[in-house]
């Protein structure tokens, strides 16, 4: 079966046909490192891990580029209200974003390029935007004219009339709806010299001079959030195009976290960060969650939809182990056709891991009946789709996790239920029952704080 992914540009599902036989190229847009990551920072870079994966079960080479953008208004100003300089604040963001993708099991990219570094490439952008007449100059300023090319708004839907690029003020604009390509120089901030004045990137820009110097200026897919399509997925198109790049041919979006319905971000005050997360489940566990819903739905974060997603994970584990454990080794084997039909229809996750669940009772029931081989066969095969989907129990990355997070996890699930008793006794106003809760942790060596978002816990610092 052929693979097909829904292109956002196109608004249809297409066959996927790579521009050069035998090799995929990827961008996808990656962090922007102003703070510590959240599980709706890392949820694209898990989805597109199993896209790049697929791929090249597929036989592909596949080429995949992950951008850091280390320079950004956000970050200036994060930096500066923490009393760090910018660079410091962003390269210890950016080890963050790096440290939770290994822990996830996102594997590294071909490349992954900071924007910082790009500036040259950024400048001959602009050149040739100018010298086309997509581009002008204002007070140290550089700008997109967005009515010179005629398809402005075609990825997104955006009327010309309606666009709002929501960008901090700058001086000169011709028009309101034109795009900062390049930011003048502002007393106490990063700056590059230009032939235009000194000054820093627009965000646009960006990912434009670093996809087409390192896949082409025509490659195949360029991945992102959904949040991403208005405006800087479309501002990318409009200055690449208007450069004379054929840029992306394949645009896939994956939907947000959301939480009581509403997308996961900083300013809503609703963030679950990776680290945190990490001492509630395993990474193998959060992983599991996090790529169990198809790429471009909407995932609605809860503590009870993590906790089934990790019992439903260890139900896989346990039949792999207990088949090793039983049988002997397990070598890893091929998908089923169902796994892979899933696949190849628009990375269908939902319906592969059907698949594999349907393998492992079908394994199960294969082991207790006495038939060994044909359990580790089947074993093999789980261990095959699993692999794919990042989360292949044998990995010696998961292994190497193994027992302290479980029992982590298992710790969580008995504390949990603890903290729930004591806020069902809050409501009702049964002080005594919800004091005699807490002490009974802190006993324990369990500290339990009360935030807006509930009561958190954690471990006692040990007294040395």
């Amino acid at each position: 079966m052929t693979l097909r992914l829904y292109d956002s540009a196109t608004r249809e599902v297409r066959d996927f046909v790579p521009l050069r036989p035998g090799t995929a190229s990827v961008y996808l847009c990656g962090a922007t490192v102003q703070g510590v990551p959240h599980i709706g920072h890392v949820r694209s870079g898990i989805a597109f891990d199993v896209l790049r994966r697929w791929l090249e079960h597929r036989g592909l080479d596949v080429l995949f580029v992950r951008n850091v953008t280390d320079i950004d208004d956000k970050i200036l100003t994060k930096a500066a209200d923490a009393g760090r300089p910018w660079w410091e604040w962003a390269a210890t963001h950016e080890r963050e974003f790096t440290r939770a993708y290994d822990r996830l099991g996102v594997l590294p990219p071909s490349a992954e390029p900071r924007a910082t570094g790009f500036i040259t490439q950024m400048v001959q952008y602009m050149e040739r935007l100018i010298e086309r007449g997509h581009a002008y100059t204002a007070d140290g300023n550089v700008y997109f004219d967005v009515r010179s090319l005629p398809e402005y708004g075609s990825l997104s839907g955006h009327r010309l009339d309606d666009v709002h690029q929501g960008e901090s003020a700058g001086t000169g604009k011709r028009d309101p709806r034109d795009f900062t390509l390049w930011k003048a120089a502002k007393p106490g901030e990063p700056s590059w010299p230009t032939p235009w004045g000194d000054g820093r990137p627009g965000w646009h820009l960006e990912c434009s001079a670093m996809s087409t110097t390192l896949l082409g200026a025509e490659f195949d897919i360029h991945c992102g959030g959904m949040d991403l399509i208005f405006p800087h997925h479309e501002n990318e198109i409009a200055q690449s195009r208007g450069a004379g790049d054929g840029f992306a041919r394949y645009w896939l979006h994956n939907g947000w976290v959301t939480m009581s319905g509403e997308k996961m971000s900083k300013s809503l005050g609703n963030v679950v960060a990776i680290p945190a997360m990490l001492q509630r489940v395993r990474a193998v566990e959060l992983r599991y969650y996090l790529g169990s819903a198809h790429y471009r739905s909407m995932l609605e974060y809860s503590d009870e939809a993590l906790v089934e997603a990790a019992a439903g994970y260890r139900r896989v584990e346990s039949f792999v182990h207990r088949v090793a454990e039983r049988v002997g080794d397990v070598t890893v084997g091929e998908v089923t056709d169902d796994f892979a039909a899933a696949l190849d229809d628009d990375l269908g996750v939902p319906a592969a891991l059907a698949a594999v669940h349907n393998a492992v009772r079908e394994g199960n029931t294969e082991l207790e009946a006495g038939h060994g081989d044909r359990a580790r066969e089947i074993a093999g095969r789980v261990r095959a789709m699993t692999g794919i989907l990042g989360t292949d129990p044998l990995d010696a990355q998961w292994a190497e996790a193994g027992a302290g997070d479980a029992a982590d996890a298992a710790l969580d699930v008995l504390v949990r239920a603890e903290l729930d008793r004591r806020a069902a006794a809050r409501a009702d106003k049964n002080w005594t029952v919800a004091d005699e809760v807490r002490d009974r942790l802190e006993a324990a060596g369990i500290e339990v704080t009360d935030t807006p978002d509930g009561a958190q816990w954690a471990l006692a610092a040990k007294e040395h």
